[in-house]
């Protein structure tokens, strides 16, 4: 490969991690009683594997009660609840409009 043809090849990777990997906004949630598979991959360290079992955990046994319920899920570590603990939430919190 050329010297010219590197960068353009970390250029490209880069842009294609940049708009195909979901990005979480500062104040945005994850309710992980609600969120598809899709968009609990957007959690710290949780890829489709992990995502899928939180869903399956969801479905056998209900909804979380609390955010650190998703520890019970096999693969979900303290660790991975700690780096993802201020994004996720169990109940959909209400928009409150300027009036």
């Amino acid at each position: 490969m050329g010297k010219r043809k590197i960068p353009l090849v970390f250029i490209t990777i880069f842009l294609l991690l940049l708009f195909t990997a979901p990005i979480i906004a500062d104040n945005e949630k994850i309710n992980i009683n609600t969120a598809t598979e899709k968009e609990l991959c957007t959690l710290i360290q949780v890829g489709p594997k992990k995502a899928g079992k939180i869903v399956q955990y969801r479905e056998k046994h209900g909804d979380f009660k609390t955010p650190e319920d998703i520890k019970h899920v096999k693969g979900i570590s303290d660790k991975i609840f700690k780096k993802n603990e201020s994004i996720i939430i169990v109940k959909d919190i209400p928009i409150v409009k300027n009036q």
